[in-house]
């Protein structure tokens, strides 16, 4: 709606003041035409609800946004290396992170894996303590393992003989048959009472080394399960060599 000063304005006839108006109202102001001064004052007092809709130029805030995301990518990408590039960027957008062929995905995460068990193997093979399942992490467990290596126990041939004995059941003798088994029984009983032995004799030097109330639970039987398996077969593997006792 147009005030009554523009209604004024108009009626009077001039042809320039109608062409100025109706040029503002669409946005732009023919060349060459000038408005009188009755109604520039008419149009600059209009209320902010009825002034002129005039577009901005957003070219220099586009251009500062664009300015700021590069500075923001330099900065995000780290010192002591230089700043990637924009094709590197879109190389980088391109490339998909799970591959496209199923079967290759599946071949490429079997690798993975067994690259991770491979680790672990070695690992735990090695006495590395992160590779080691939980009953054999410890101060106190690798001190156990370290005694039972270092001492030669009588159950650790307990397999070498359970093969001869069975061995010897094939013989069609029976002396021979019974006598394998009653020195498989004789071997066995010898051999528990040999861990027993053992594991006395871990828990004194466990209590003398850490304290008698800070010993852990469960350790005899721990040093005797070692004990009944050959030395190569042992896992971790040995790490000290006969006779070698820890400290």
């Amino acid at each position: 709606m147009r005030t009554s000063r523009e209604r004024s304005a108009i009626a009077a006839g001039s042809p320039s003041c109608t062409d100025s108006l109706r040029a503002a109202s669409s946005g732009w102001e023919p060349v060459g035409i000038v408005c009188s001064k009755s109604v520039i004052e008419v149009i600059l007092r209009r209320p902010q609800s009825q002034g002129l809709i005039v577009a901005r130029n957003t070219d220099n805030s586009t251009d500062n946004d664009a300015r700021y995301e590069l500075n923001q990518d330099s900065t995000s990408a780290g010192k002591g290396r230089p700043t990637p590039t924009r094709k590197e960027k879109e190389e980088a957008r391109k490339r998909p992170l799970v591959s496209n062929d199923r079967a290759e995905a599946r071949r490429q995460s079997r690798a993975v894996l067994a690259t991770e068990r491979e680790k672990q193997r070695i690992g735990m093979a090695n006495g590395v303590e992160k590779y080691m399942p939980a009953r054999d992490r410890g101060v106190q467990r690798r001190y156990v393992r370290d005694y039972i290596d270092a001492r030669t126990s009588i159950g650790e041939f307990l397999i070498p003989v359970m093969v001869i004995v069975l061995i010897a059941t094939v013989v069609p003798s029976p002396e021979v048959q019974v006598g394998a088994f009653g020195l498989l029984w004789l071997f066995f009983i010898a051999a528990v009472i040999d861990c027993v032995i053992v594991g006395l004799i871990i828990r004194k030097k466990l209590a003398a080394k850490f304290g008698a109330d800070k010993v852990e639970a469960g350790l005899r039987w721990y040093a005797a399960m070692r004990a009944l398996q050959l030395r190569l077969m042992r896992l971790p593997k040995p790490q000290v060599k006969r006779r070698q006792y820890p400290s």
